[in-house]
């Protein structure tokens, strides 16, 4: 019976809800809807390690070779599930039944796939193909770190000729910081010039996730510091800030030292933000 189908929830980004290996539907609390999600890190590898990542296993690494031919079919199958068939109505709470985006994201970097030119072509020939067009912009969710490799600036390009967006990961501004929470070993004024790369190539978007480090909320310096990084990257070109809390549990060993803050924590540095010119959005 139809009410014993899964039903998609906020909560769950569960990437083997629909049992493919590229494509997978998530409910997404910054969309609004149902966003359809290309994994293209598969063996859950990423070069970052961020504290509040929900991927299990996750190791070192960049995506495998991707089978395009096996992507296709999955991507063309699933759209057509949603676009003909009754996916929507089985597995999407109502009021939800609405199809926002297709989203690249999954379980690692999805920029450092080799194909990922080739991959950017496809699911826009797909998308169009369903006569979804430009109401589902394509987005790329990225700690944008490759974004100075030329394939990767030459996806980025096609990426904001079809309408899309980049959704580039910035979640704080000092070294130190960059590297307790990310993982990795990355100076300030690198991200700023990856930013503004992106930015000059295609609408972009920072994604900001804020929390409690062992009971601690961000100090002021540290929001400082980021916000020095997002005017160092030319902050007028920018579209605006995605600011969100760590709402799933992490699967990293950094799980025990986060905890959430307050909406009215979160909403008062979105109006630090916000003091800078940018466009600011919460979600928890």
């Amino acid at each position: 019976m139809a009410s014993r189908d899964p039903v998609l929830n906020v909560r769950n980004h569960d990437r083997d809800f629909a049992g493919m290996t590229y494509v997978y539907p998530v409910l997404s609390r910054r969309a609004g809807g149902v966003s359809v999600g290309i994994n293209l890190n598969p063996n859950n590898a990423c070069n970052w390690h961020c504290a509040y990542c929900q991927v299990p296993d996750l190791v070192r690494g960049k995506a495998p070779a991707i089978d395009l031919a096996r992507l296709e079919a999955e991507l063309s199958g699933f759209l057509r599930a949603l676009v003909h068939g009754d996916y929507l109505e089985r597995h999407v709470p109502e009021g939800l039944r609405t199809i926002r985006d297709i989203a690249f994201s999954g379980n690692g970097e999805p920029t450092s796939a080799a194909e990922f030119p080739e991959v950017i072509a496809l699911v826009r020939r797909l998308r169009d193909g369903y006569g979804l067009g430009s109401s589902v912009p394509l987005r790329v969710i990225t700690n944008g770190s490759l974004m100075r490799q030329a394939r990767v600036q030459e996806a980025v390009r096609a990426l904001g000729e079809a309408g899309g967006e980049v959704w580039f990961k910035v979640d704080a501004g000092t070294k130190a910081s960059i590297e307790r929470i990310n993982g990795v070993a990355l100076d300030p004024a690198t991200v700023a010039r990856n930013l503004a790369t992106s930015a000059a190539l295609c609408p972009t978007w920072v994604q900001t996730c804020m929390f409690r480090w062992d009971g601690v909320p961000p100090a002021n310096d540290d929001i400082d510091a980021y916000l020095d990084v997002l005017e160092a990257a030319g902050s007028d070109r920018l579209r605006g800030v995605l600011l969100y809390g760590v709402a799933r549990p992490s699967m990293q060993p950094e799980a025990v030292r986060l905890s959430p803050l307050t909406v009215v924590e979160l909403e008062a540095i979105a109006a630090k933000i916000a003091k800078k010119g940018l466009t600011v959005r919460v979600s928890l």
